[in-house]
């Protein structure tokens, strides 16, 4: 059978980020029952303002909540009246400072569970579920979306046998880690039961950010690469005794040479020295 994982916890950490940031170790089922509970008083005051997504950050005494919605006009109502009495409601509920930061969302074509909502709503007003699931797929490529699958699964049209309909435009690579997919889900309560609606959108790839190398990574550079090490008087006595006695003088570490002795383990920085050729006497011959 298939297994089938979430499109946005397969892709956390990777492109996507968490809606929860804060960390606890001996209290963290009680703050995310608190998070549930935030999201679920939200969700209900602002059932028509469509927030498909509430990120919540946690400090010391205060609470961040940021609320991503399409109609940010009425969340925030007249003189930020509405907002400043959901705010005050945050509070109680948490018994903590509460800070709201209200995030607009530019086009709602192209987020998930904003076009599963649309149609779900389409559904509950009898609307023909065929040309619903049609049209909001034709909107997200019109948008720029780079692919769309829209799946309703339920007594379609009132039928007494449930069945999946399912609509596909574009590509949606889901084993692509690098890709831009948004999930969402929707039900719609109709007078025949419940359909419920999923939406794939694929908005493009994100290349991830290159992380920065660690200090000792330039060492592991191939050897005509790596930087000049600095050599005092005790390494140009050591090097001039590998070579045979040679004397050898240092330069100084502007010079930015690295040149091989001959040795593999054996590496002179910023100094000018031949190879030691070697002769009869070191060979154990007396010289003709």
């Amino acid at each position: 059978m298939g297994h089938k994982v979430h499109p946005i916890g397969f892709r956390l950490g990777i492109i996507k980020d968490w809606e929860a940031k804060w960390f606890a170790e001996r209290d963290y089922k009680r703050l995310l029952q608190e998070d549930l509970s935030i999201r679920d008083l939200i969700r209900k005051r602002l059932n028509d303002a469509g927030v498909p997504r509430i990120d919540i950050e946690r400090s010391a005494n205060q609470v961040t909540v940021t609320i991503h919605t399409a109609k940010p006009g009425i969340v925030i109502g007249k003189s930020g009246a509405k907002v400043e009495e959901l705010r005050k409601l945050l509070e109680e509920r948490t018994g903590k400072k509460v800070r709201l930061n209200i995030s607009e969302i530019r086009q709602p074509e192209l987020d998930a569970e904003l076009v599963a909502r649309s149609v779900a709503e389409q559904l509950e007003r009898r609307v023909a579920f065929r040309r619903a699931i049609k049209q909001a797929a034709q909107r997200s490529m019109q948008r720029g979306a780079k692919g769309v699958r829209i799946v309703i699964a339920g007594r379609l049209g009132g039928a007494e046998m449930s069945r999946r309909e399912r609509e596909v435009a574009g590509k949606v690579p889901l084993h692509t880690l690098r890709a831009d997919i948004d999930f969402g889900t929707a039900e719609a309560m109709t007078t025949f039961g419940v359909i419920g609606v999923k939406a794939w959108i694929y908005r493009g790839d994100v290349i991830p950010e290159r992380r920065v190398p660690e200090r000792g990574v330039e060492m592991m550079a191939p050897r005509g690469e790596r930087p000049a090490p600095e050599a005092d008087e005790a390494d140009m006595a050591a090097l001039g005794a590998a070579l045979g006695g040679v004397p050898v003088e240092s330069a100084s570490a502007e010079d930015g040479r690295v040149v091989d002795t001959g040795d593999p383990d054996l590496i002179a920085g910023g100094v000018d020295v031949e190879p030691h050729q070697p002769t009869d006497a070191d060979q154990g011959q007396e010289p003709v």
